[in-house]
């Protein structure tokens, strides 16, 4: 079987104003990908598309909402190829079972995270899974690949991750069943669980503490690149054998109680 053929191919990317998302929509605009960038924040996901020119566009919107998920992926899927979604839109919340105080955690902060981290993965999956399926099968009857971002919480969650490390877990979950339930129409779903990443919400701590995160990174000694991201998802989308799989870009770092 060969490699999917991502040039001429189009692509949507939730959270792809900056970020891992935008890592992405670089890396995929630069194999010929035309990118589709659905973020909340308009006038990042526009500057982006302007900066990359032809081959990108946005959708202005939120990933909980339905109606803003379906816009986005029918504007991708103009052109009947939409071969690849990167579902990538997601924020963290820090908060313990029980507050100092002895209280439980805030029941609507809880609700927040998987709102948004899982509801707005599914939200777009699913739109973008029905809109690949009518698409002409490529070599090996292949139809496209939806690649979720979970996070290395999922497994080694710190204190006061309660609400992100489940709302990623939640996102491994959906990895095996959704490869099963999509495999009769030929779209492969995999899940990337980064680890520290050089993203803006790092960029807001001061640099001491973003080169100590650095270090404690097993090897390199480093916070992860978007464009190493990027470079994953490319690869999962051109490598037909990778299916059903959760694949930590983390350096090797396992992450301490806090």
């Amino acid at each position: 079987m060969r490699a999917m053929e991502l040039t001429g191919t189009s692509a949507i990317i939730t959270g792809g104003a900056s970020g891992l998302g935008a890592g992405t929509v670089r890396t995929l605009c630069g194999l010929g990908v035309r990118c589709t960038v659905f973020d909340r924040n308009e006038g990042g996901a526009k500057a982006l598309a302007d900066e990359l020119g032809t081959l990108a566009d946005y959708v202005a919107g939120d990933v909980t909402n339905p109606e803003d998920c379906q816009r986005a992926v029918d504007q991708a899927a103009v052109g009947g190829n939409l071969r690849v979604a990167v579902n990538c839109a997601g924020t963290g919340w820090v908060g313990r079972v029980i507050n100092k105080d002895n209280t439980p955690h805030d029941l609507g902060a809880f609700r927040f995270i998987l709102e948004l981290n899982v509801i707005g993965t599914f939200n777009v999956m699913t739109r973008a899974a029905s809109a690949m399926a009518q698409q002409d099968p490529l070599e090996g009857n292949e139809r496209g690949v939806i690649v979720n971002t979970a996070s290395v919480a999922a497994f080694d969650g710190q204190i006061g991750q309660l609400a992100y490390s489940a709302s990623k877990g939640a996102v491994v979950g959906m990895t095996l069943p959704a490869a099963r339930d999509l495999s009769v129409v030929g779209i492969r779903v995999l899940t990337i669980a980064p680890g520290l990443f050089d993203t803006p919400l790092l960029g807001m701590l001061p640099e001491e503490q973003r080169r100590a995160l650095g270090q404690s990174v097993l090897f390199p000694k480093q916070l992860g690149a978007p464009a190493q991201y990027g470079a994953l998802v490319a690869h999962i989308a051109q490598n037909s054998y990778l299916n059903a799989e959760v694949i930590r870009l983390d350096g090797g770092i396992r992450m301490p109680p806090k």
